[in-house]
């Protein structure tokens, strides 16, 4: 499958500085920053610093180098807004992917949504 990557996206400028972000940790390959509509105590985004769209493209395109490097920072940022188990309550990952996973950004990125209880993931179909 092809993937259309818009270098235009929010994402895309603020990897190039265009716009500024509240950056909680940025390694060789990964950017994560505060989300600035939080809808929970501790809301961060982790991005890959590659132009991915979605996490199949992703995991099908990226450097072995990427792909660890984009794992373990996901993790890290849990230690650091103290939201993993050992040291909070727990947290939730969301990536939204295309039109019915209602991704709204085409570039790849992670929710880190912890600091409060998040409730059911998702509702029944009606």
């Amino acid at each position: 499958m092809a993937y259309h990557y818009d270098d235009q996206n929010i994402f895309a400028k603020i990897l190039r500085g265009e716009i500024p972000n509240d950056t909680v940790l940025e390694t060789e390959h990964t950017l994560a920053f505060r989300d600035i509509n939080a809808q929970a105590p501790t809301h961060v985004l982790v991005i890959p610093k590659g132009s991915y769209v979605t996490f199949d493209h992703f995991s099908a395109e990226a450097s072995d180098a990427e792909i660890i490097d984009f794992t373990r920072a996901i993790g890290a940022v849990c230690r650091l807004t103290e939201v993993s188990p050992d040291a909070g309550n727990g947290y939730r990952l969301i990536a939204n992917a295309g039109r019915d996973g209602v991704q709204e950004v085409p570039h790849l990125h992670v929710h880190v949504i912890g600091g409060r209880v998040l409730g059911r993931m998702l509702q029944p179909a009606r």
